[in-house]
């Protein structure tokens, strides 16, 4: 069971009971079990899978070839969030390139001023900068090589005088309990940072990122306005869970034009 839904991230109750041919009393009870052993979680409904506290992090190029297609749909839907005249703090990773991307590609926006802490992302955002409708800020801070990021010591320093409109915000983790949390520590913090110094803050997360939990807390999700995800990435029992603590969940047009 622990396998089938490692491998899909979430599972339901009569799905597992049809897969090993045993009863949802069954399942149910080695679902607890599983529970116990902090090994998954149990929602309603099912189970998702629960990471291990150390984890190896991904480099940025490693990330950048898993699940494209739903990242650059989470770039479109955040980049959509953006107003022209706005200011906005964009988070490293390979997420919040794709929202780079987008900001981009978007023609109509002007007179948008990014604060990045991701000189991969900075170097993305550079053609809008060309057309002269983007604005880009690097932070100075210490550099990470896995993510192209720089972290404190000295990454805090600009990041604490900005007030920002928006905030996106990538995560290793997106739990209804323990909330927003990250692998690396360094990074979580100036995510806890950017948090703190946006009037709105959007978290931006693939599916193998819900139900997930590590070691560096970023904030509750009270403390997010939206998450924004793949369309077919947060199933019903966690989709509801995340919108019962305020959450906004964008997986669409639809949605996002709720933000």
């Amino acid at each position: 069971m622990l396998a089938v839904i490692d491998e899909r991230g979430f599972a339901r109750v009569g799905e597992l009971g049809e897969t090993f041919g045993v009863s949802d009393v069954t399942v149910r009870a080695d679902l607890d079990e599983l529970d116990r052993l902090k090994a998954i979680r149990r929602v309603h409904g099912g189970a998702v899978i629960r990471s291990r506290q150390l984890q190896a992090e991904p480099t940025l190029e490693q990330a950048i070839g898993a699940s494209t297609a739903e990242k650059t749909t989470i770039g479109t839907l955040a980049a959509s969030l953006v107003r022209p005249g706005q200011s906005v703090l964009l988070d490293v990773g390979s997420t919040a390139l794709a929202v780079a991307e987008s900001l981009v590609a978007r023609g109509d926006l002007s007179d948008v001023v990014v604060i990045t802490n991701g000189l991969r992302i900075a170097l993305a955002l550079e053609p809008g900068v060309v057309a002269g409708r983007l604005t880009v800020i690097v932070s100075g801070g210490t550099l990470r090589p896995q993510q192209h990021s720089l972290v404190e010591p000295l990454a805090s320093s600009m990041i604490r005088g900005l007030h920002a409109d928006l905030a996106f915000i990538g995560c290793n983790g997106v739990d209804g309990a323990l909330g927003v949390t990250n692998l690396n520590l360094p990074e979580a913090q100036v995510k806890r940072l950017m948090l703190e110094s946006a009037s709105r803050a959007v978290i931006i997360a693939d599916r193998s990122k819900l139900g997930q939990v590590h070691l560096g807390t970023v904030g509750s999700l009270r403390e997010f306005d939206a998450l924004v995800t793949g369309a077919a990435a947060a199933p019903d029992a966690l989709a509801e869970e995340y919108e019962q603590a305020g959450l906004l969940v964008v997986t669409d047009a639809a949605s996002a034009a709720r933000f």
